[in-house]
């Protein structure tokens, strides 16, 4: 096998950008009528709040597109491979390369310098527009559809015990001392958990210590009486940090975000391995794209005339389409301790790694 991957300037730079168009224009096709379908879906939710129109079916569009874009990226390089192969192989365009003494290697090297620039692009992409799209569109969904609260960083559908009573809040906004609760309920319960008073307000600040309810409405249910109050300050055990590490969504952090989420858990004594595995899954998911043009390889080769090019590409495309499922699988077990976190998210790009560098050698053999 020869080391010298890139023998020839213009024949890198023609199948490259074949690969990069029918990477871009298969994406362009999924996150269409994907959008589509999921807008056709939900649109009668997002009209149904009050106030919202076409503008906030575009703003739904234009948060949910990043998420779409994320997920569909490694199909579209999948479906990328088997369509650039496929083409070459059917042109006859891969005996001429082999002819002029090009490897298999050789051949789809220009491929996966392609896919590597992809994986790079995708991981800054996640990081810099997905995460943060995921997070306000989880905040806009928790409310409904409704106004989402203005602040520094949300986290919705609160919920947390201290003793016997409940603290419920429909979202918190920023972060520390300046943490404020958005819909508060708080639920006192006697010492058989029966409930025994109910405490609403529509904000909340925090009192140091406890949560300072802002002209709250309190139901005594022994005497079914409702009173209001101009202020009451409730849950004194509870304080932003609980709250802050009370729910945290690996998918609306960025990896120094969940870098301190995690930490900050740790030091609460609360289990990490879920979260664990998420943050490995960041830097491994988008490097799925690496992988796809050596699990597609299997079109490239072989004479197209004899009949079984059909067959090749659907064998490219189920070695592909394996490797998610096992991913999947791998960051669930992982999820429920049966994988270490590092070994739930890696394994499967290393196996399938091994596989497709196996069948490339079968291959040119």
């Amino acid at each position: 096998m020869r080391l010298d991957f890139f023998p020839s300037k213009r024949l890198t730079v023609y199948l490259a950008k074949m690969f990069a168009v029918r990477i871009f224009a298969v994406l362009a096709m999924l996150v269409l009528v994907l959008q589509m379908l999921d807008l056709l879906g939900t649109s009668g939710d997002i009209l149904a709040a009050p106030g919202n129109g076409q503008g906030e079916l575009w703003t739904y569009v234009t948060l949910r597109v990043p998420q779409l874009i994320a997920r569909f990226l490694p199909y579209s390089v999948l479906l990328a491979t088997i369509i650039t192969l496929a083409t070459l192989n059917q042109n006859s365009e891969v005996i001429a390369m082999k002819a002029a003494g090009l490897s298999a290697h050789q051949i789809l090297a220009p491929l996966v310098a392609t896919a590597a620039i992809v994986s790079v692009g995708s991981f800054v992409f996640n990081e810099r527009v997905v995460t943060r799209a995921t997070a306000t569109l989880s905040a806009w969904e928790d409310a409904e559809y409704g106004a989402i609260p203005a602040g520094e960083k949300t986290r919705s559908n609160i919920y947390l015990a201290e003793g016997d009573a409940i603290l419920a809040a429909r979202s918190a906004v920023g972060t520390g001392n300046s943490m404020q609760l958005i819909g508060v309920t708080w639920y006192r319960r006697d010492p058989q958990l029966m409930l025994s008073e109910q405490w609403r307000a529509d904000r909340a600040t925090y009192a140091n210590p406890g949560w300072r309810l802002e002209n709250p409405v309190r139901f005594n249910i022994a005497t079914a009486k409702q009173e209001k109050y101009a202020s009451a300050v409730v849950a004194e055990g509870i304080t932003p940090r609980e709250i802050a590490i009370s729910k945290v969504d690996a998918q609306s952090e960025n990896l120094i975000d969940l870098t301190e989420s995690i930490d900050a858990l740790e030091a609460a004594g609360r289990r990490t391995q879920e979260i664990r595995g998420e943050w490995w899954h960041k830097i491994s998911g988008p490097l799925s794209a690496l992988l796809m043009p050596l699990l597609g390889a299997v079109a490239a080769f072989g004479l197209a005339r004899s009949g079984q090019l059909f067959v090749r590409a659907v064998t490219g495309m189920a070695l592909g389409f394996a490797y998610f499922v096992v991913d999947n699988a791998a960051i669930a077990i992982g999820n429920f301790g049966g994988y270490p976190p590092f070994l739930a998210a890696w394994a499967p790009f290393l196996l399938f790694a091994l596989i497709g560098e196996t069948v490339l050698l079968k291959t040119e053999e």
